[in-house]
């Protein structure tokens, strides 16, 4: 008995810490349960949602939220956050164009 409540606890905790947090939704708890945001981050996305409205993507998160960029957009959405219940790089399926210019400038 003790062998399986262990195993539904720790089962619990594991897909906890797998959830998605969708930035126009989560509180402040639900923010900072995400690996990359503190406190003090998880306050100031909901102050700039309070500001200025829900965030419409994650190049208006990114340019409304100072501390987030690309780099760290990225890997809060691996940790599970989302903008409008998308990961990053689930709306453009295009590769950004820095890339795809070096690969147009490539020689065949």
């Amino acid at each position: 008995m003790l062998k399986k409540l262990l195993l539904i606890i720790c089962m619990l905790m594991a897909s906890a810490s797998f959830a998605q947090v969708d930035v126009n939704k989560g509180d402040a708890a639900a923010l900072d349960g995400i690996k990359g945001i503190g406190a003090s981050t998880a306050k100031r996305i909901i102050d700039e949602r309070t500001k200025g409205g829900n965030f419409k993507d994650w190049s208006d998160f990114e340019s409304r939220v100072q501390g987030i960029g690309e780099k760290k957009a990225v890997k809060l959405s691996q940790a599970g956050l989302q903008v409008n219940g998308k990961a990053k790089g689930d709306a453009a399926a295009a590769p950004p164009a820095k890339v795809a210019a070096k690969a147009a400038a490539k020689p065949k």
